[in-house]
Order: C-alpha cells, then sequence, then structure tokens
C-alpha cells in the first residue's frame, strides 16, 4: 500500500480509490510513508484530512439518529416481551438475551453500507431460524447442551455482527481487525454509558425516597430495562460518530493492562504452586481457568490490535511477546486437565465443548507469538499479528456452530 499511495501523489482519482478501498489500511500506510514525502503538497492535504480532529460531538444526521432511536425502541420492546407475555423470565432471557440488540446492530450497518437487499434477506432469516431454533430447543433445567448452546449463540450472533460490519470486504484480513477493534471501543463507550446510567438512577430513586415514594420496582421494570437494551446501539452510534472520544482511550487501556495482566497471570501461576490447587480434579477450579483464559487471550488480542495502530515499540511488543508465552503456559494447564478429565470419566457436552475452544485458543496463540517474535526485530511487521489474528476468525465462528446446533442433536439433547 506504501508504494502504491506514494507511486499516486499526482493521481487524485486513484488516491481516492486507494482510500475507499481499504481506509484503514490506508490511513496506516500513510502515516508511516508521510515522514519521507511531507514536503508533498498533496500529502500535506490529506495528512491534514486524515488526522484532523474534530472537538465538537457530532449527532450525525437526523435521518440516521432516527434509525437509530427507532432502533432501540425496538430492542428495548423485545427486552420487554416477558412482561408483555407469559413467559418466564428465566427462559426467555437465557435463550434470547443475543437477540435483543445484536440484530439491531446488524441492521444498522446494513442499511449504513447500503447492503443488497439479498444480503440483508439472508442474514435476516439466519436470525430467525437461529431463534426459533433456541426456543425450541427442549426444557430441562439439567440439559449441559442447552445451557452450551445458550453460551455460544451470542458468540455466534456476534460473528454474524461481524460479517455486516465488514460488508463486501469480509475477507480483507483489515476489515476483520477494524471490527474487533471497533468492538474494545464500543466496550468503553458502552461502559461509561452504563456507570452514567447507575448514577442517574441511584439519584433518581434517592429523590423519589425523599418524597416517600418506591419507585425502585417501577423503574427497574419499565426504564433501566430500556437503558439496558439501548446502551449497545447507543453507544455504536456515538462512536461511529465521533471516533475521537474514545481513540486516545483504547490505546491507554491496552498499554495499562498488558503488563498488569503479565504481572497477575505470573503471580496466580506461583501461586497455583504455592496453593497446591488442582485443576485436574476440581471442575469448579478448571471453569475458571478456562474463564481467565479467555479474558487473557481478549486482552492479548485488544492489545496486538491497538498496537499495531499506534505504530508500536520494542517495549510493548516485547511485553505482549511474554503474556502471550505466560499464557500458553495457562492453556497447556487447562488442555491437560480437560484431556485428563475426558480419559479418566468419559466424554461429555461441556468437556468436548471445553477442549475443543481451548484447543482453537492454543493454536491462534501459538500463531500469534509466532508472528509477535518476529515483530520484535521489526514492529512494523505488527500487521502480520493482525492477520493471524483475523484470519482465524471464521475458525471461531464454525466452532460456535458446531457448539450450538450440533452438540444438542448430537448429544440427544442432554
Amino acid at each position: 500500500m506504501k508504494e502504491e499511495i506514494k507511486d499516486s501523489l499526482e493521481n487524485p482519482k486513484k488516491l481516492e480509490e486507494l482510500f475507499r478501498n481499504n481506509k484503514g489500511t490506508f490511513k496506516k500506510s500513510f502515516d508511516l510513508l508521510y515522514p519521507d514525502i511531507k514536503e508533498n503538497l498533496t500529502a500535506q492535504i490529506w495528512n491534514e484530512r486524515l488526522n484532523f480532529e474534530n472537538k465538537d460531538i457530532s449527532w450525525g444526521t437526523k435521518k440516521e439518529l432516527i434509525v437509530i432511536l427507532a432502533l432501540s425502541v425496538i430492542a428495548g420492546l423485545i427486552a420487554k416481551i416477558p412482561d408483555f407475555t407469559a413467559l418466564d423470565q428465566e427462559f426467555f432471557y437465557l435463550r434470547n438475551i443475543a437477540f435483543i440488540f445484536l440484530p439491531m446492530l446488524m441492521f444498522y450497518f446494513a442499511w449504513k453500507q447500503s447492503m443488497p437487499i439479498k444480503k440483508q434477506l439472508i442474514i435476516s432469516a439466519v436470525i430467525a431460524v437461529s431463534a426459533l431454533y433456541m426456543n425450541l430447543l427442549p426444557v430441562n433445567g439439567k440439559s449441559d447442551t442447552l445451557m452450551l448452546a445458550c453460551i455460544h449463540l451470542p458468540l455466534f450472533m456476534w460473528a454474524l455482527w461481524g460479517y455486516t460490519f465488514t460488508g463486501d470486504q469480509f475477507k480483507i484480513h483489515q476489515r476483520r481487525t477494524d471490527f474487533l477493534r471497533f468492538n474494545g471501543e464500543l466496550v468503553v463507550m458502552t461502559t461509561v454509558m452504563l456507570i452514567a446510567g447507575a448514577i442517574l438512577s441511584a439519584v433518581t430513586i434517592g429523590l423519589f425516597e425523599l418524597i416517600n415514594l418506591k419507585i425502585e420496582e417501577f423503574y427497574f421494570r419499565n426504564i433501566a430495562v430500556w437503558g439496558l437494551a439501548a446502551s449497545p446501539i447507543l453507544g455504536t452510534y456515538i462512536v461511529l460518530s465521533n471516533p475521537q472520544l474514545v481513540k486516545n482511550v483504547s490505546p491507554v487501556i491496552a498499554k495499562v493492562f498488558t503488563p498488569l495482566v503479565l504481572v497477575m497471570l505470573v503471580v496466580y501461576l506461583i501461586a497455583i504452586v504455592i496453593t497446591g490447587k488442582d485443576p485436574y480434579n476440581d471442575r469448579e477450579f478448571l471453569l475458571i481457568f478456562n474463564l481467565l483464559l479467555i479474558g487473557v487471550m481478549a486482552i492479548i488480542l485488544f492489545s496486538v490490535a491497538e498496537t499495531s495502530k499506534t505504530g508500536g515499540n520494542k517495549t510493548g511488543t516485547l511485553l505482549l511477546f511474554m503474556l502471550s508465552i505466560v499464557t500458553i503456559i495457562v492453556n497447556g494447564i487447562a488442555l491437560s486437565a480437560i484431556i485428563f478429565r475426558i480419559t479418566e470419566w468419559g466424554i461429555t457436552p461441556n468437556r468436548l465443548a471445553v477442549l475443543g475452544g481451548n484447543l482453537l485458543i492454543l493454536i491462534n496463540l501459538m500463531m500469534v507469538t509466532y508472528q509477535i517474535f518476529k515483530s520484535l526485530k521489526n514492529v512494523n511487521e505488527l500487521v502480520s499479528v493482525e492477520n493471524s489474528i483475523a484470519s482465524f476468525l471464521p475458525v471461531y465462528t464454525v466452532w460456535t456452530v458446531v457448539v450450538t446446533f450440533i452438540f444438542p442433536v448430537l448429544f440427544g439433547f442432554k
């Protein structure tokens, strides 16, 4: 991309085409190239265009705001279905929490990117079939496959949202990485909104208590639930309309948490040895171990995406490499524990799901670690780390499909 930009400085149309085809890669390549071409007037103009920061808060167009508000209302109505019907709340939310806001986000990006009607209909059909399938699964409080389907279905819907986010550029690794980075920014924005909402709720309830009115039940059933359902939708709109709000926060979070998580993991592994905790025979401990693994993996993926975005440095890359190595050790312990449990007590849906997930994470971690090791010599090569992450996302998606839709049938809905 750098050479294409350099060769097209005198061709405005070609530069615009390169930019529109892949905005993220174009900006990254241009920023790396700019010190060498900063005397060129065209390069100066593009530099201002790409790095201009609007300090004012933008609320987008009136039409787009109406769409967002409508989608938020629909999400709130879906969340209120148990109140409108005789459905049990636990039954509904366990099976349908992914359908409250993720389809709204898919519709928003499909509309925003003018996705062809045919593709929109296919996505809508997948959502409808998934919702029908989840709600027709047999009611069985002791069913492992039901719980696994409820856990993995949101991951499948998240992947489907990623497809609508990338649009026609799903096969481009950079667009998949952009989706991961956007998720990090959305988490930051949504968390801030939820904290602000919690403070407002506490103040509101407290004020009404001063005049001897107890509104807690009414407030949470009729107001808070709407806010929770709408928060990721409104957060998405704010992040897209005002990228300057969180673009500087995300790199800071990545840089701060990478060394902290590394220290925590090392101390945790030492503590396991000292306390004599045994993940091989302690099911709850193994479960927490795997949750820890997933969380650390997310930190690594987010940190790599942000480090690559900001150009990277040797210290940050070294910390990522060390964190990856320690995480592989954690993964190895968890993997050996689940294999031990399978050989001792046989295969169950839970054990097979954990085994498959751990194997995929281990393979992806080894790919990422190898690429980080290569980038230690050249921090600009972190793009290869991004590619190793992005290329594995479809593999995770396939596994979520298997666990969600095949496991219940394979194990007789037990």
